[in-house]
């Protein structure tokens, strides 16, 4: 048999106890732990104790285990494919493992584990990927090793990408205003599974070059006078490379729900059978003016907020114009003095903040401040480009003292 410094190697193994028994003999805080776990992995369990504690006791009362209420008995373990003892009386925990060892049933004896015929790991879980860690017998040198591995996870910092075939999917991921670190830990682990991504102009684009060599990039970038492909087309792409058996990813910039189109592409793959999931982002229309040290509300200043896609002729802006609160305008560079004399026109003061914030939480970020009688020609002076962001409204002047932000001149 081969041992190490801290004894024999022990081979570690994956249970599947989904509908098998297990015998729990214990009712305290070790024993209830176990079994949430065992619960959690599909068990039938069976609990042995002459007392429970509150959640034990409610487990029980609902159903969600089998409680025998009384001390441990030979017989307990009949029917068991897994043992776990925790009762912190010795002698007791001493006859279910010699009983356990008798009926060639694995069990987990809590505190000695020289005395277990099996022991349980510290458990890193992240979608379909679970890592056990045993550390000799010191569970919190497990419990250690685990949560850095679980990080490691959640980020896609580990090879966790799927290299057998399975089952396709797509997932919209919401890549945030633009700084890469501004993902979602879910959003970085479903780029890291990824075996095709369709990423659009303004998403976290640096975080592509992190991925295989053979993940397959879609381009499907749009800018206000250009588009790769067209929408109909991205929802095509998405399908067909799913249905294929990849794992799609659309890498959109900002939140996929807000006017970013998910919904149509959410529809299209539950049209065609495909499973699909949405992955929420910071949208760069709150996070953006954040960034520039603008509040898009503050009190007894703003108390409502409303974002509009100013590339859409169809707006209402008689309504815009009436708001008392902050109007975000996405898309709305272009027609920037445009927008601005019409809101004016519509009875907004002339004087009202204007600010258009470019290229927000990179390192490139510039921002332009005005009023609505102005800033079309700062903004031209300046030659403010697209992806922008305009924050009308007052709260556009507290952006000085939250972060320095200086008026541009004309």
């Amino acid at each position: 048999m081969s041992e190490t410094a801290a004894g024999p190697v022990r081979h570690p193994v994956l249970l599947d106890l989904h509908g098998r028994g297990v015998v729990v003999v214990g009712g305290g805080v070790v024993a209830t732990r176990r079994t949430v776990n065992l619960l959690d992995a599909g068990a039938v369990v069976r609990v042995v104790s002459p007392a429970l504690s509150d959640d034990l006791a409610e487990l029980a009362r609902s159903g969600g285990i089998e409680y025998v209420p009384r001390g441990y008995e030979r017989g307990d373990l009949d029917g068991a494919w897994l043992v776990h003892t925790a009762t912190g009386h010795a002698a007791t925990d001493d006859a279910v493992v010699a009983d356990a060892d008798a009926a060639r049933t694995w069990c987990i004896r809590t505190g000695d584990p020289a005395a277990s015929s099996a022991w349980s790991s510290a458990v890193a879980r992240s979608g379909d990927v679970t890592v056990a860690v045993n550390a000799g017998g010191d569970p919190r040198r497990a419990a250690a090793i685990r949560s850095a591995v679980a990080m490691l996870l959640d980020t896609g910092d580990l090879p966790i990408r799927r290299r057998r075939p399975g089952a396709g999917s797509v997932a919209l991921v919401g890549g945030g205003p633009g700084d890469p670190g501004l993902i979602t830990t879910r959003g970085r682990r479903l780029l890291a599974q990824a075996d095709v991504v369709v990423v659009d102009r303004l998403a976290p684009r640096e975080l592509l070059a992190g991925l295989d060599d053979d993940v397959e990039i879609i381009e499907a970038g749009k800018s206000p006078d250009a588009h790769t492909i067209t929408q109909d087309e991205i929802n095509a792409v998405l399908v067909d490379r799913a249905q294929a058996g990849n794992r799609v990813v659309r890498l959109k910039g900002g939140d996929p729900f807000v006017l970013g189109r998910g919904g149509e592409e959410v529809l299209a793959c539950l049209a065609a059978g495909v499973e699909v999931e949405v992955v929420p982002g910071v949208t760069s229309a709150f996070a953006v003016p954040s960034a520039a040290g603008i509040p898009v509300t503050h009190r007894n200043v703003s108390r409502q907020v409303t974002v509009v896609s100013a590339h859409d002729a169809a707006l209402d802006w008689p309504a815009l114009a009436s708001l008392d609160g902050t109007l975000v305008l996405l898309m709305g560079v272009t027609r920037l003095k445009e927008h601005a004399a019409r809101l004016v026109e519509l009875g907004r003061a002339a004087s009202t903040p204007v600010a258009v914030v470019e290229r927000g939480t990179t390192p490139d970020q510039r921002t332009t401040i005005g009023t609505l009688a102005d800033i079309g020609d700062l903004a031209a002076a300046r030659a403010v480009r697209s992806p922008a962001v305009v924050v009308v409204g007052p709260v556009v002047d507290l952006a000085v003292s939250f972060a320095g932000t200086c008026r541009a001149s004309s």
